[in-house]
């Protein structure tokens, strides 16, 4: 039997809340499948790897979270146009969205950080950045966002289900003072270490590209050949879409705030917050076209999966001993 839309409304069914859902759902499937996949890469991949990868890998984790944990709880609601679940599990995706969204941001401000040691100190770099003390400060990163930002789930606050789109929300306006304090947290240093370190690395480029000289020949061929690495570049990227996702979000709340102008456009309002989420994709894409490393890593992967004879000679490729590859 065919519907048309007078038959979809008869029957109670919204076709704008089918497509809402729609997208939700394949937003939902794309950033778990993407990020698994990423997850899976690194983890799979035996062969020499830099220190920025077991960022990468953070990043990764937390945007599956947020593909499994968050996105799936909105398709639903975006059809029948109401929260139907417990104010619980609406508290708690609150919690999860600033958590997962402030452990991001950390993250990013560490991967400008590594960047900046890189250029800083060429020479000294591979002391001074280990995986052990990468790890370190990524285990602390999860532990410090987690704790900072649970006192409204410990029900200082309620929790606001934003109907236009389809998310929970934690009401951070009855804790002005906790708001503050935690924005001046994640956002100070992060910004201030992204703008800093990223201007210096931009410098150095600047520096080299018009001959400059620099009297340290050893410093000189280390710089330049650090430079070079296309991570430097694909971490700017990763870093401006994030905050190109997610600003114009910002900017609206901020000038809601001040005007107490609200925008009634619900579509407006919907693609405002999922264009923040589809950040959580985006990665894949970024990595796929500006990291080698990370294309021999799939490659690894993939050939590993369809074929492991086909997998120990791609590991003979890139220097691996065979032996070790399948341990």
């Amino acid at each position: 039997m065919r519907l048309d839309l007078g038959s979809l409304q008869l029957y109670g069914i919204n076709l704008e809340a089918l497509t809402k859902g729609a997208i939700i759902t394949i937003l939902a499937i794309a950033i778990v499948l993407s990020n698994l996949l990423i997850i899976a890469t690194y983890v799979n991949f035996k062969g020499p790897s830099e220190i920025i990868n077991n960022y990468l890998l953070s990043l990764a984790v937390a945007d599956l979270l947020c593909g499994l944990l968050i996105v799936p709880f909105s398709i639903y609601p975006a059809i029948a146009g109401d929260w139907i679940y417990s104010d619980i599990l609406c508290r708690f995706t609150g919690y999860l969205e600033v958590t997962l969204w402030s452990i991001s941001v950390y993250t990013f401000m560490w991967i400008s950080v590594d960047r900046y040691l890189a250029v800083r100190k060429p020479l000294r770099y591979e002391t001074v950045q280990t995986k052990t003390r990468c790890q370190c400060w990524m285990a602390f990163t999860w532990i410090s966002a987690g704790l900072l930002c649970c006192p409204p789930l410990l029900g200082y606050s309620v929790p606001l289900y934003n109907k236009e789109a389809y998310v929970c929300m934690l009401d951070w306006g009855n804790m002005a003072a906790y708001s503050v304090t935690l924005g001046i947290l994640v956002l100070g240093p992060s910004i201030i270490s992204i703008v800093h370190n990223y201007g210096y690395i931009l410098s150095m480029m600047r520096r080299l590209k018009s001959g400059e000289p620099i009297h340290d020949k050893e410093y000189a061929t280390a710089l330049a050949e650090n430079l070079a690495n296309p991570s430097h570049m694909m971490s700017f990227v990763l870093v401006f879409a994030f905050w190109a996702s997610w600003l114009p979000l910002i900017f609206v709340r901020i000038y809601q705030g001040i005007t107490g102008y609200v925008i009634q456009n619900s579509m407006v309002n919907f693609g405002l917050v999922w264009i923040g989420v589809l950040n959580s994709f985006w990665k894949i894409v970024i990595m796929t076209s500006m990291s080698p490393e990370f294309r021999i890593a799939l490659r690894v992967f993939c050939l590993t999966i369809c074929c492991k004879t086909k997998g120990r000679l791609q590991a003979e490729l890139i220097g691996l001993d065979p032996d070790d590859w399948s341990r």
